[in-house]
This record gives structure tokens, C-alpha cells and sequence, in this order.
């Protein structure tokens, strides 16, 4: 196989790049050269690259503006949905995360588990022809103890640092989203006025995001109690406070200046995290999942219960949770683990339930079998042949997603927005990439070293 081009897009650097960079050092033993980067500069400079496939991270309406410039210009769309470990309701997932025009420009379809799986074959728009490849995700892979140690110097720094500690991770970007009109429905400028559905909420009946908004400001103000109540009950350790890559940080700043050994930060991958903490509390929150998984006790502290969110949306994550539903059951709970007395709630159905949603927990990894899938598809595709009226259409298109970029730059509530973005995907040095890489590499036993290469401050190319 002569060497192919992979794109690999990232929206959060903090979740999802240590993945894809796994994900790059094994594509590249069958030749593949990938690049990764912020998502919103790959799709707005696709014209840079050649012929690829493209690893994409989800197949929303917004996906299909990109898809369209791409797919007629030799780019193979692949896909899987980041969302589809922990999602909605399958009524409620089809309308917001799946978009039917936008699917028929993929051909090939990596599935989390055999639940993310059967969701995809049951929606009324799938082509009955979509190979669904049931493979996991790299995500997965590094929850792994073969290489969860990937983590074990950042973990290490995190214990010198914050020493015994209780992590806290929040989700609440549905209603303390980074910016207003991200939330599930934007501010109303007078009192008295029917709101209008924010970003949070497309796809969504009105009748749904209204409950689900009611539903997670309940467990917002719960959160606003609990920070304090563990800060005066646990005085012998530190609270680490990280919310959700997309939300606003400004309250729990504000709930941290008035305690005493509370810390609110969002640097990094979750997992060292969860390596170095004591115990975990959250609510619905997709760490729960990965708390499970590498064996830290995690809490799903529900003082609001509501089955139609906690388990209609959220069910993953609090069934593999310990359940408190009270301040007085959570301190008795976390005394428990902090004694070393607790720890992940394991057993056969718990288990049973996390093996249909997660495929590749062993065996193979869930990179080497989307590279798997990769290979056959470059080894049977046909390349596009470019004529001048395909580059003068190439050009004409790329300029009108230039003009497209500028535009939503402006719009409220936008994704686009510059900061929005530096939050999402800060610059990041190539030497820490590069230290990355080789770590990745050594872990896996890889003899033959990759380089990082820098396209921009926030794209990157991965060679052998």
C-alpha cells in the first residue's frame, strides 16, 4: 500500500487528542501518514491536503457543509459520533447527532459498542448498504492497563501537587455553557418572554430541552451545595473541581474563592485525574465510565431525581456509579473510600451492561481494528481524477467556506468564535506533542520512531 493521507479532526484537545495520537502511531505501521488538529482549521484549509480519508467525529447538520466540499474532491469520509457512549434517547440522538443528507457521504461507520451500534441500525435514514464496524475507540484504549501508564507521569505530578484529593467533574454545559447562547435555551431580554432554543437544544422538541434544562439547573444548584459541604467535611483534603470542556468556569471560581481547599481547573486529559484521585463525584458525567473502568470509586450524588434524564440519557454512567441521594448518604459514601474500604462498584451485571456499550476492553485494540477497516478501504478505493474544472470548482468552493468562516465568527452562540475555540484546542508546542508520540510509541513496543512535524499552531503532521 503506497502511503495514504488520514485526517484526524479534534474539538476538545483535552479529550480527545492523546487518543488520536494513538490512533496515528498505529495507522503509520500499515503506512498511513495522518494529520491532526483542530477541527474547525482542517475543515476551513481542506483544501492543503491531497486525497485522504477523513476521520470524522460526527455526522450533524453541521457536518454537512464540510462533507460536501470534501467528499467530490477524493476525501473518504469515515466516521464515529463522540457522543454515542453516553447519549440521548434514541428519538431525541437521531434528530440532534444524526443528520440524513450528511450520512450518505460516509461509507464507513466505527461504532463504541453493540448499544452504539443497534442505535445507528435503527435510525429510519441509515442506508441499508452502511458498514457499521463495531470496533470501540481509542479513547477506550488508554483506559487500558496495557496503556494507562501513559498517563503515569502526569498522574504522579497531580498527586505532588494536590496530594490525597476528591475530584469532582461536572457537566453542565446544557445550562452554564462558555457562552449564553450555547445553552439549551438563550437568554430572554425581557421578563415575560417564551425563550429561544440555544445551541444546546437543536434537535430537540421543546417539550424535552424544557425538562432537560429544569432537570440540570436542579443538579447545577445541587453541585453549588456540595463544593462547600465536602470543603467543611473533608478537611484533610483537597477538592479538585473540573468541569466540562465546553462549560463557563466562572462559578465554580467564584464557589472556590470562598472555601478553603477547593481547586477548579480543566488542564489535560481526564484520566491522570482519575488515576490520582480518592474517590470521583459527578452526575450523569461520561467520567463515571472511565472511573469504572480503570477501578476508582465513583459517586453519582442525585439529590434531584429525575428516571426520565438520570436513566433515559444518563444511564451509563450512574449505573456504574455507587448512588447517594442526600449530603448525609454522600459523606458516609466517600468515608468509605477515602478509608480504602470502596472500591469501583464491580460486578457481573454492572460489568454485562459496560461490555455492551464498550467493545475492545481486551484483545485487539480498538485502533488496530479501525486501522483494520482503514487499509481495506484505501486498498479498494479508486482515486478522483482532478481536472481544471474540478480545481477552479475546488477554488470557488474553499473561498465560499472562507467567507462561511468569517460569517460565523459573528453569529451568537457560534462554535466559531476565536475564543470559543482557544478554549477548545489551545496552542500546543511541538515538543510536547513530540514527547507524546514517543511515549505512545514506547508503550506499544514500536521500534521505528514517528516525527511530529507542525503545520500550524494547531495542526500537526505525524511520519514515519
Amino acid at each position: 500500500m503506497n502511503k495514504q493521507l488520514l485526517l484526524m479532526p479534534v474539538e476538545n484537545q483535552v479529550r480527545e487528542l492523546d487518543s488520536k495520537l494513538l490512533l496515528a502511531c498505529i495507522a503509520a505501521r500499515k503506512g498511513f501518514s495522518s494529520v491532526i488538529g483542530s477541527r474547525r482549521e482542517l475543515e476551513f484549509n481542506i483544501d492543503m491536503f491531497p486525497q485522504s480519508v477523513y476521520l470524522s467525529k460526527s455526522m450533524t447538520v453541521r457536518s454537512l457543509l464540510f462533507f460536501r466540499v470534501a467528499r467530490p474532491f477524493g476525501h473518504e469520509i469515515v466516521s464515529w459520533d463522540e457522543e454515542a457512549l453516553v447519549h440521548l434517547p434514541p428519538e431525541t440522538y437521531y434528530s440532534r447527532r444524526l443528520d440524513p443528507t450528511a450520512i450518505k457521504y460516509v461509507s464507513h461507520l466505527f461504532a463504541w459498542g453493540e448499544d452504539n451500534a443497534e442505535l445507528w441500525r435503527n435510525y429510519p435514514a441509515m442506508p441499508k448498504d452502511m458498514p457499521i464496524h463495531i470496533t470501540g475507540n481509542p479513547r477506550g484504549d488508554l483506559l487500558r492497563p496495557e496503556l494507562r501508564s501513559f498517563y503515569e507521569n502526569e498522574a504522579e505530578s497531580i498527586r505532588k501537587r494536590y496530594g490525597d484529593f476528591i475530584l469532582i467533574n461536572t457537566n453542565f454545559n446544557h445550562v452554564n455553557a462558555f457562552g449564553p447562547d450555547m445553552n439549551l435555551f438563550k437568554p430572554v431580554k425581557r421578563p415575560g418572554q417564551t425563550p429561544k432554543f440555544g445551541r444546546a437544544a437543536r434537535g430537540m422538541s421543546r417539550e424535552y430541552a424544557e425538562g432537560l434544562r429544569d432537570h440540570k439547573l436542579a443538579v447545577f444548584n445541587d453541585f453549588k451545595e456540595l463544593v462547600p459541604f465536602i470543603d467543611r467535611n473533608f478537611p484533610g483534603y483537597n477538592i479538585v473541581v473540573r468541569p466540562h470542556p465546553t462549560e463557563n468556569h466562572a462559578v465554580y471560581h467564584e464557589i472556590a474563592s470562598k472555601c478553603q481547599q477547593v481547586h477548579v481547573t480543566n488542564k489535560g486529559n481526564v484520566v491522570p485525574w482519575l488515576m490520582a484521585a480518592k474517590a470521583l463525584v459527578h452526575n450523569g458525567c461520561t467520567t463515571g465510565v472511565e472511573a469504572y473502568v480503570i477501578g476508582l470509586p465513583a459517586i453519582s450524588y442525585r439529590k434531584t431525581v429525575n428516571e426520565k434524564y438520570d436513566y433515559g440519557f444518563y444511564r451509563l454512567p450512574n449505573t456504574l456509579s455507587y448512588q447517594c441521594l442526600n449530603l448525609k448518604e454522600l459523606k458516609e459514601m466517600l468515608n468509605k473510600a477515602l478509608a480504602g474500604e470502596l472500591a469501583a462498584p464491580k460486578d457481573d451485571d454492572r460489568q454485562a451492561i459496560l461490555d455492551r456499550y464498550l467493545a475492545a476492553q481486551d484483545g485487539l485494540l480498538a485502533c488496530e481494528r479501525i486501522v483494520n477497516v482503514l487499509v481495506e478501504i484505501v486498498n479498494n478505493r479508486r482515486e478522483v481524477a482532478v481536472s481544471m474544472d474540478r480545481v477552479l470548482k475546488r477554488w470557488l468552493t474553499v473561498k465560499g467556506l472562507h467567507i462561511a468562516r468569517y460569517i460565523k465568527t459573528r453569529l451568537p452562540g457560534s462554535h466559531n468564535k476565536p475564543e470559543f475555540q482557544r478554549h477548545r484546542f489551545p496552542p500546543i508546542a511541538i515538543d510536547d506533542m513530540q514527547t507524546r508520540l514517543h511515549r505512545l510509541q514506547w508503550l506499544l513496543g514500536d521500534k521505528k520512531e514517528l516525527q511530529v512535524s507542525k503545520v500550524s499552531d494547531v495542526i500537526f503532521r505525524v511520519d514515519a
